[in-house]
């Protein structure tokens, strides 16, 4: 039973996406606020799953497969619903478009490397940005239903979002970079 945890956990990041988008139709802050808490629960069960299925010594090829998906997923999903109802500035739209080029560039390029059995690690900075990314996002469904210091929550929400861009660009290119090298 224990074995099928981790990929459990997995199962309802992707499951908690469309309750998560649902909440963009349900009008009112409380609605804002479940989305937010819902997101770190899935934000949560992403560092979980992964952490359990080492720790039991069970690690699966299905969850190495689902697990990055379920992210991707999840975080295109919140980007594309704010930006969908406007809650999203001029400026961190760029952002979130950089954040979505390099996950479907990357995706692509792990899936072809993959083809000719070149696996591409996790770099510590790409942990950083997802850790940016998962900060920044409930920032941003709050938006301006919240204040720190006077601020609706939005603008440190963008603030991480393109710390979370500059970073994705980076190891975009450096994930592309070593890609390309395979190629060669």
């Amino acid at each position: 039973m224990l074995h099928a945890l981790p990929n459990a956990m997995t199962l309802a990041r992707i499951a908690l996406i469309p309750v998560i988008v649902a909440t963009f139709y349900i009008p009112g802050p409380e609605a804002r606020w479940v989305a937010a808490g819902l997101f770190v629960i899935a934000a949560v069960t992403d560092y979980l799953d992964g952490w359990l299925a080492r720790k039991l010594q069970v690690v699966s090829d299905f969850g190495r497969f689902l697990d990055p998906i379920a992210d991707k997923l999840l975080v295109a999903a919140i980007l594309v619903m704010l930006a969908g109802f406007d809650r999203l500035s001029d400026v961190a739209l760029v952002a979130a478009v950089v954040i979505l080029f390099r996950e479907i560039l990357v995706s692509g390029l792990r899936e072809f490397l993959a083809g000719r059995s070149i696996g591409m690690p996790v770099t510590m900075l790409a942990k950083w940005k997802t850790t940016a990314q998962l900060v920044a996002l409930p920032l941003l469904l709050v938006g301006d239903a919240a204040t720190l210091g006077g601020l609706p929550l939005d603008w440190p929400g963008e603030l991480l979002l393109w710390v979370a861009a500059l970073l994705t660009a980076q190891t975009g290119y450096i994930y592309l970079r070593q890609g390309l090298a395979h190629m060669r």
